[in-house]
């Protein structure tokens, strides 16, 4: 029998374990939208035909659905229609690519779009609809305001983020405001296996989809905040699922004496990575699943949050496996102080340590919220 609807506790992303210990530094973030900057790369080359025309979208201080709600608006192509690649933040500069089924000759629809915080910067043609996790980076410039902490100390965690990864935690977007998504699913799936009354949620896919999402990212972080806590999340343990970096790949070993000197050296090298599990129903076919001490510390996880797991498996949501850590791509920084009368361009006042400037690029699913969470911690707009 699964546990009562309130049974669970789920404890706050506040309490994920840290690789190198909770960062003392702190900063103030997005202050402005202009803070934050996200460009999308996709991953494809488009066809130069068909029927779906592509807009590379400039938007500032919008969401991504609230974008596609207003092109379904403008254009009069129904909302299903439309297709993004990835949601991006609301408070930020960003640049992504959508998609609408659009035949030639009818662009003149979209006339009325732009406004002072939309505009159009490319357009193609192509023969599909774009589909969620079609782009293949995400390049980000970040300004981090009001950096308190000594310049060194920031600068070396930066340099330790990069030598040794960071935990591939999913960010707060997937959980809704004060964990409120998991809270719906863990009830909804509650009454689903009870037979009680679902509600409204069995007849809203998208809505299915999002609290899905949300129940195996939670899963996911407290496993990985378990090997984090364990120091054993960048090394191999036995029965460990194993990832090609750059890639969907996964392999494991038969047996863990097949572990070696070999496959060592391209964990150290980050040419591949330790993965855990997004929870759901495992296909009799799968070769690759966990076992032995790496299957027993998912097992303790999972076996807290029963009513999740088994809803999961109960909807036929197929499990899958993510890596438990990234590298950050083209890290580069530099600080920039406020001039005045006191201050010089480049120094460090009062503990103040200016301005420091991240540029980066991260593989589609990952968050830079995870980097900075490792680095600092961060004050947001209206804190």
């Amino acid at each position: 029998m699964p546990e009562a609807a309130a049974a669970p506790r789920f404890n706050a992303l506040e309490s994920l374990a840290y690789a190198n210990g909770k960062p003392a530094l702190e900063v103030s973030l997005k202050q402005s939208c202009s803070d934050f900057r996200v460009e999308e790369e996709i991953g494809f080359e488009f066809t130069g035909q068909g029927e779906h025309l592509y807009l590379q979208i400039a938007k500032t201080d919008l969401s991504t659905p609230e974008v596609a709600r207003r092109l379904s608006e403008v254009s009069g192509v129904p909302r299903a229609a439309i297709g993004y690649s990835g949601m991006k933040d609301r408070r930020a500069e960003t640049s992504q690519w959508f998609s609408l089924k659009l035949p030639v000759g009818q662009e003149a629809s979209l006339a009325g779009f732009e406004t002072s915080d939309l505009s159009i910067t490319q357009s193609r043609r192509n023969s599909r609809k774009l589909k969620i996790g079609s782009h293949r980076s995400n390049r980000f410039r970040i300004v981090l305001r009001g950096c308190v902490g000594e310049r060194r100390d920031f600068e070396a965690r930066l340099a330790q983020l990069e030598s040794v990864g960071v935990p591939n935690y999913f960010g707060t977007q997937r959980f809704g405001r004060d964990l409120s998504n998991l809270h719906q699913v863990q009830a909804w799936m509650h009454a689903t296996l009870t037979g009680g009354d679902a509600g409204a949620i069995g007849r809203q896919r998208f809505k299915r989809g999002m609290l899905f999402s949300a129940a195996r990212s939670y899963l996911f972080n407290e496993l990985l905040s378990a090997r984090v806590g364990q120091g054993n999340w960048d090394s191999y343990l036995a029965g460990d699922v194993l990832n090609l970096d750059g890639t969907e790949r996964s392999f494991a070993l038969k047996s863990a004496d097949e572990w070696d000197a070999e496959l060592q050296r391209r964990l150290a090298s980050f040419d591949i990575h330790i993965t855990g599990p997004l929870p759901g129903e495992t296909d009799s076919k799968d070769k690759y699943v966990s076992y032995g001490k790496a299957a027993d510390i998912e097992d303790a996880v999972c076996k807290q949050y029963a009513t999740l797991l088994e809803g999961l498996r109960h909807f036929g949501v197929k499990a899958t496996r993510r890596p438990l850590r990234f590298r950050p791509q083209e890290l580069k920084w530099h600080w920039q102080t406020e001039t005045n009368t006191n201050k010089k361009e480049g120094a460090e006042t009062d503990g103040q340590a200016g301005n420091l400037i991240l540029e980066f690029s991260l593989a589609r699913g990952v968050y830079a919220t995870s980097l900075l969470r490792e680095l600092c911690v961060t004050r947001e707009h209206g804190q």
